[in-house]
């Protein structure tokens, strides 16, 4: 049973991490007792300027090669293509690549390509869908609902976005940004409604919490322990759905490693990036995993387990 409001609030202010992080572990263990942590292999594709789909056809083919299974289509929309130009690209993929998982654009790019193509969300989203998008991605609710973050939107708008995706047949995942400076109040609201979407949809495939992007900002990075503790609430809140993931780009290999006994079963993505500070490879997520104490397991964008050794 997930932990209270009042409870998640005294966890976030407790100092007690050795005993939070068993509480999360005990519900991963309930929740995966066979002791396997998955990851995948795909790939970030921006999405194509004029004439640019033979550099997203050599990622993919690429990313087949080493033997990726998704895609994860980036931009940000804005000012962008209307829905016509992205149905073209989304279908031109698919069409070439039937089998791969075609990921792309969180709730704040839905919103803009809806309201430049004058369509409902659930329009847009209909022929993005039909057009061959597999999922859509889970970035972009803003905690503060602050003026200032025109590149986010409110959680208000992030929830219908994926409650529509879910309601036709879309599952998703939700991501939490945390360490922008919202208070722990509103961390707690955030995964009280990704709980309540849960129980109504049951569309979330993934919870994951991620220290905020904080270029031009000047607040501190959030912290291994605070990212620790963030995760394990995240857990004992969450245990309707039914994968959490830890993630390495901000606090590194050593912090994800200790995320998988904080509630985690899932370390993200293993293809390396053109940009060496951003990669990883999959033998490390593997030798990661095992040092930790847990069988890696390849899966799909489904949380399909599809390789355990």
């Amino acid at each position: 049973m997930a932990i209270t409001r009042k409870q998640a609030l005294d966890l976030f202010r407790s100092d007690d991490l050795i005993g939070l992080g068993m509480e999360a572990d005990a519900v991963r263990r309930r929740l995966h007792p066979e002791g396997v942590v998955t990851y995948m292999l795909d790939r970030s594709v921006p999405y194509p300027s004029a004439g640019g789909l033979d550099a997203v056809f050599k990622k993919i083919d690429e990313t087949l090669e080493s033997g990726g299974v998704g895609v994860h289509l980036l931009g940000n929309l804005q000012p962008g293509p209307k829905i016509d130009d992205l149905e073209s690209v989304v279908r031109a993929i698919k069409q070439r690549y039937a089998k791969i998982w075609l990921r792309g654009f969180p709730a704040p790019a839905i919103l803009t390509l809806a309201e430049s193509s004058h369509f409902s969300i659930q329009q847009t989203l209909t022929r993005l869908r039909d057009a061959g998008l597999d999922s859509i991605s889970g970035e972009g609710a803003d905690l503060q609902t602050d003026e200032n973050t025109a590149s986010q939107c409110s959680v208000e708008n992030w929830l219908q976005v994926h409650r529509t995706a879910h309601q036709l047949g879309m599952a998703t995942s939700a991501v939490m940004a945390f360490g922008a400076g919202e208070s722990l109040e509103q961390r707690v609201d955030f995964l009280d409604q990704i709980r309540s979407l849960q129980e109504e949809t049951g569309g979330f495939t993934a919870f994951v919490p991620r220290s905020a992007a904080l270029a031009g900002r000047s607040m501190e990075e959030a912290t291994a322990v605070e990212y620790l503790k963030v995760l394990a609430i995240s857990r004992l809140s969450l245990d309707s759905i039914d994968n959490v993931q830890a993630t390495w780009a901000a606090q590194g290999l050593k912090v994800l490693q200790m995320g998988l006994r904080f509630g985690a079963n899932d370390v993200g993505a293993a293809i390396p990036d053109e940009n060496p500070a951003k990669a990883t490879t999959e033998e490390e997520l593997r030798r990661i995993i095992r040092d930790a104490g847990f069988k890696p397991a390849q899966r799909d964008s489904m949380y399909r387990t599809m390789l355990l050794s």
